[in-house]
């Protein structure tokens, strides 16, 4: 076993997802001692999963998650300015059902002040537009546009929907590559001292005095690590981490929702996205998605198991054709699916009759003692994490003495170091430099690495100076780049979660990659 290092780290963090990486970058910029382990890769479970949107929540104003909600809602700007090049503001688009009404043509739910059973779960226009008023003025919206009522019968986004829709609400949110955020934070740890171990289990930690003594297996074989203060974000595996490594039950619950998606050729050729509402309550986005596809999703369920075995099943294969099927003109059939996935989110157990029900915020538990400090996180929301994570040192701040204060509200990502509405002007500047690059590979490496586009291309005069293509524009001189600076291992770690090449790559050249990569 190699040795427990010289001097003990102040915080060790067990989990590479979006939370763990949030709280490693935090805890690391205001000058601490950080290591993170994560078991797979990073991002390889629910954050790798989600529906890619930074949103306030706007269904969750209906729980009345109104702390939630505006903590997310005013994060959505602050996480655009820092990272412009995997986020960016979308539209959406949420039509309207028509309402049954009186001979006087008054709606029965305005009268009644409430949803009739007849409605069967959707809201009325009048709900909507409440909601949504409340969605624009609560979270000091600045960039993104705010919301008007469109005419489906004359807007664009109408041609692809059922002619029965004729009137909705358009509104704004913000979409982001989920895995990328979880990389470059987990990248801008380590720039700022963290040491950021993937593929490294946590197999056992205890307390010994002021002190952690953690056990991680792995890459590196088995080592032992000391640190002040424990982190337990392990995502849905922070009970079974409690469990397995420390021996203990945790003190409060998780609840495991399984959200699963599905990806289609491209249905509609805007670039708006579609918010459905169900007659069960539920409500579905259909999102455009890599530029050829579109992706919808998600679904709401207790998952039983292992969360790493999670899939989405037949049954919610059809359940979100079926939905999808409601809405647009032309019915969405399985045939059309090209590639489904499946997150389990770790949310805290609230005791909700429904997984649909359960709060989304994130609850963070501490134990402080005696002895070292160990905190739990539970739940949250992609949009959150940063507050999260500010949140999480505030809890430690007493056990781990004086710590420089926040700092990380718009402070770029690596790589999103221009304005956030720069991502043309960068890309034409890419391609002016770049020649030989076509329009859709400058976009996708803008999209992917901002300004450090510049330092994969190395100054490369033709696109064989770049090495091998291995398919959809991914060259032997960006794996090289995916392996020495974002930590990926393998073919999955670049074609899933690093780009989702793999939608594009055949077999054979997932195999090449594969290959090459064994052999570096």
């Amino acid at each position: 076993m190699n040795p427990v290092s010289a001097a003990p780290y102040d915080i060790f963090i067990i989990g590479g997802g979006v939370n763990g990486c949030g709280i490693a970058r935090d805890a690391a910029g205001r000058g601490l001692r950080v290591a993170l382990a994560e078991m797979g890769d990073l991002a390889q479970g629910t954050s790798s999963a989600s529906t890619k949107l930074f949103h306030g929540g706007l269904r969750y104003l209906e729980f009345l998650e109104l702390r939630l909600v505006h903590e997310a809602l005013t994060e959505r700007e602050v996480l655009l300015v820092a990272m412009p090049h995997i986020a960016r503001p979308m539209r959406f688009v949420l039509p309207t059902h028509p309402m049954m009404r009186f001979a006087g043509g008054t709606p029965i739910s305005t009268l009644l002040g409430l949803t009739m059973p007849w409605m069967r779960g959707r809201r009325p226009a009048w709900v909507i537009r409440a909601g949504l008023f409340l969605y624009d003025h609560m979270g000091g919206r600045k960039i993104l546009p705010g919301t008007r009522k469109i005419d489906l019968r004359s807007d664009p986004a109408g041609a692809v929907l059922n002619p029965k829709f004729t009137d909705a609400f358009e509104y704004s949110d913000c979409w982001v590559d989920d895995s990328r955020l979880v990389v470059l934070n987990a990248r801008d740890a380590a720039a700022r001292g963290a040491q950021v171990m993937v593929r490294a289990r946590v197999v056992h930690a205890e307390r010994e005095g002021n002190h952690w003594r953690i056990v991680t297996e792995g890459e590196a074989g088995r080592q032992e690590h000391l640190a002040r203060a424990l982190v337990n974000a392990a995502g849905p595996w922070v009970a079974e981490v409690m469990g397995s490594a420390l021996g203990v039950r945790s003190g409060e619950g998780v609840r495991l929702v399984r959200g699963s998606h599905i990806v289609t050729r491209r249905l509609f050729d805007h670039d708006r996205a579609y918010f459905f509402q169900g007659e069960d309550g539920r409500i579905v986005f259909a999102l455009p998605f890599e530029q050829d596809f579109t992706l919808i999703g998600t679904t709401d369920l207790d998952h039983q198991g292992d969360p790493g075995e999670a899939a989405c099943t037949d049954a919610e294969q059809d359940y979100l054709c079926a939905f999808a099927s409601k809405y647009f003109a032309q019915p969405v059939t399985r045939a059309q699916i090209v590639w489904t996935y499946s997150g389990v989110r770790p949310l805290y157990d609230d005791g909700a009759k429904s997984a649909t029900q359960a709060t989304r915020d994130y609850v963070l538990s501490l134990d402080a003692g005696p002895g070292a400090p160990l905190l739990e996180v539970f739940g949250g929301k992609i949009t959150t994490y940063r507050k999260l994570a500010e949140a999480t040192l505030a809890k430690l701040a007493p056990g781990l003495g004086d710590m420089a204060g926040n700092w990380t509200a718009r402070v770029p990502l690596p790589g999103g170091d221009f304005p956030h509405d720069g991502v043309a002007a960068l890309t034409g500047a890419l391609i002016a430099d770049y020649p030989f690059l076509t329009p859709a590979w400058a976009a996708r490496l803008v999209h992917a690495y901002g300004t450090e586009a510049r330092r994969i291309l190395a100054g490369a005069k033709t696109a064989a100076a770049l090495g091998r293509d291995f398919g959809g524009s991914l060259t032997e001189a960006e794996v090289c780049w995916l392996m020495a600076e974002e930590f990926a291992r393998s073919a999955e770690d670049v074609l899933w979660r690093r780009s989702k090449l793999g939608l594009r790559l055949a077999p054979a050249q997932v195999a090449a990659l594969a290959e090459f990569m064994g052999a570096v």
